[in-house]
């Protein structure tokens, strides 16, 4: 049985909107131009057969897909892994589980700056070697003012007597500017409130990132450098895929573990459990009890962004 196609929020499908049909056609000129130069028999194109990079260049957006063409893309994305890095991977689309809405709470009283959680992040989201969500930034005791942080400090020299660490990655926010800021739809909040990304569909405007004051998204300048033994093959279409040159990416709280009821890898990660991650709508979770019963507080909050990522201390 087939999904019906159903229109995007504030779009009809009789009139997409004058961005989306510039970007329509931009995407089809760009095909055109390609075919031109190439016959139907191309081995690769940027780690994909020539059938296969047309086939996405006129994909619709993931949120207006039907079920087959979901299917027909990511069984794309998983050749194109094969051709371009020998590896074999999975991609899923898992859906957001109902009665779930993820959010995160980090106790700074126990990060010590090991920046475990960084390497592990890189790792489990087949991050380009040169990139990262999450920075940890080490801060005077006392201060909080990030124009002061130090993001390069020597990782093996912590805890520094004095100072302490606040890591930092994708709020999650209830409230996202760069969602309100993409002019294609590319971005957008699922109902389990985490910020997703369609890489097929960003054309790397980096409007979001202008938009985003936590500095939590990050564009591809160039091609990822993804060592192919290191890939990690367990992905989905909305998270950890092998993503291409050109787009912007980001934190999706590990999409492809957490939405199968796995912890982030951060979390996992880090050796004095600073890190708490959980389901803001069960009254018996861990991170209800923190925001129930701890001084919690988010980074600028007077912007009205309402991230889903708290901070507290034990004292």
């Amino acid at each position: 049985m087939k999904r019906r196609r159903t229109p995007l929020p504030g779009l009809s499908d009789n009139d997409d909107g004058a961005d989306l049909a510039r970007r329509r056609f931009l995407r089809k000129a760009g095909v055109a131009v390609a075919a031109s130069g190439a016959a139907a028999a191309t081995p690769a194109w940027g780690g994909s057969t020539l059938s296969d990079a047309f086939a996405s260049f006129f994909q619709d957006n993931y949120r207006r897909m039907t079920r087959d063409e979901i299917d027909a893309a990511l069984e794309r994305i998983e050749r194109k892994a094969m051709r371009r890095y020998g590896v074999e991977i999975r991609c899923k689309n898992t859906p957001p589980i109902p009665g779930v809405v993820f959010g995160y709470a980090l106790n700074i009283s126990k990060c010590r700056g090991y920046r475990d959680c960084v390497h592990a992040c890189v790792q489990e989201n087949n991050i380009s070697r040169d990139n990262q969500y999450i920075r940890v930034v080490e801060m005077d005791e006392g201060s909080w003012d990030l124009r002061h942080g130090d993001h390069y400090y020597a990782a093996d020299q912590v805890p520094r007597e004095g100072k302490y660490y606040l890591p930092m990655q994708c709020m999650q926010c209830d409230n996202p500017p760069c969602v309100k800021a993409c002019p294609i739809q590319a971005t957008w909040m699922e109902d389990d409130g985490i910020v997703v990304v369609d890489y097929d569909w960003c054309f790397g405007c980096r409007y979001c990132m202008a938009a985003c004051p936590y500095q939590a998204r990050h564009f591809n300048w160039g091609a990822p450098v993804l060592p192919p033994e290191e890939i990690n093959p367990d992905t989905h279409y909305l998270g950890n895929r092998p993503r291409p040159k050109g787009v912007v990416e980001k934190c999706h709280f590990c999409v492809q573990r957490t939405r199968q009821g796995r912890q982030p890898a951060c979390q996992e990660a880090c050796p004095t459990g600073a890190r708490i991650f959980g389901n803001l709508l069960d009254p018996d979770s861990e991170i209800r009890y923190v925001l129930e019963h701890k001084t919690v507080f988010r980074l600028k909050e007077d912007l009205g962004t309402e991230p889903k990522f708290w901070y507290f201390r034990d004292d």
